[in-house]
């Protein structure tokens, strides 16, 4: 199976930049699942309906969140309608969040693959246990038994907790990659496992900027330690970035795993399928 996986989505510039360049990539790449972390795809802050039906109407088959789920108050109703958005898996039981953290997709070509998202701890809000959730998850739906493919979101903030969690799931996972910090790490690998990783995707999002938000408010902060008003997303063309994991189709374990980057400013970099002969 072929799949990409696109790091958070910052506000319009992002959007665009996947309506402009997902649709030739699904093609060219013959991808088979696109999942879309978009937890920053409103103005900057969460997700509303119209926001999520742009992206799918650009190619995601599937959207990921994080810390900023319900910044939109309409979220918290839109996720128990849209089972295609996949919010934290390791809310506290007590809490009662809506929606779902993990969900089973069967794709066009009839093979299933599972979508997990989950949020980090270190230096993060103070949700339940990652590590225990995504092993109860993993459990429930075998690797190569009862999913074809399983997709680890990690949306947190320290590479430690990331790069823990891809040896953690190493073998029982297709993809473990990072979400959160919007900047493409160069760690693309696969595991000894079998696992695909990289720490960060990096974002979807107009480079010339602060993590994919306008530069005068994060630099007045830095500078004065005085807030001046809310960030908002930079509005340039986006460099989008993501991951593309080939997998084997009986083991669902990664063959090939690469960066994606198009658009923007940061340096193209586009896997070639006739490069291993497809």
């Amino acid at each position: 199976m072929r799949f990409a996986f696109f790091g958070d989505v910052v506000g319009r510039a992002g959007r665009d930049g996947l309506a402009d360049h997902l649709p030739a990539l699904r093609r060219r790449l013959d991808l088979e699942f696109v999942v879309v972390n978009a937890e920053n795809a409103a103005a900057g802050f969460g997700i509303t309906e119209n926001t999520a039906r742009e992206l799918f109407d650009a190619g995601a088959d599937c959207l990921t969140l994080g810390n900023h789920s319900w910044d939109q108050k309409e979220a918290l109703t839109y996720i128990v309608r849209e089972d295609r958005l996949i919010r934290p898996l390791n809310y506290p039981i007590l809490s009662d969040a809506p929606g779902r953290g993990a969900n089973l997709f069967e794709t066009p070509r009839g093979r299933r693959i599972l979508v997990i998202n989950l949020l980090g701890r270190v230096h993060m809000d103070s949700l339940d246990d990652p590590f225990a959730a995504v092993d109860r998850e993993l459990e429930k739906a075998p690797l190569g038994m009862v999913a074809d493919a399983v997709l680890v979101d990690m949306h947190a903030e320290a590479t430690s907790e990331k790069m823990a969690m891809g040896h953690f799931c190493d073998g029982r996972a297709s993809l473990v990659v990072g979400t959160h910090t919007h900047v493409p790490t160069a760690d693309a690998q696969i595991l000894p496992g079998g696992t695909a990783y990289q720490t960060d995707a990096g974002a979807c999002a107009d480079y010339d900027s602060v993590i994919g938000n306008q530069k005068e408010e994060p630099l007045r902060r830095f500078t004065t330690r005085i807030s001046g008003g809310r960030y908002k997303p930079a509005e340039g063309p986006a460099t989008i970035c993501g991951v593309f994991v080939e997998t084997d189709d009986r083991t669902g374990l990664a063959l090939r795993v690469e960066p994606i980057r198009m658009g923007g400013r940061l340096k193209e970099t586009v896997p070639s399928l006739e490069a291993v002969g497809a």
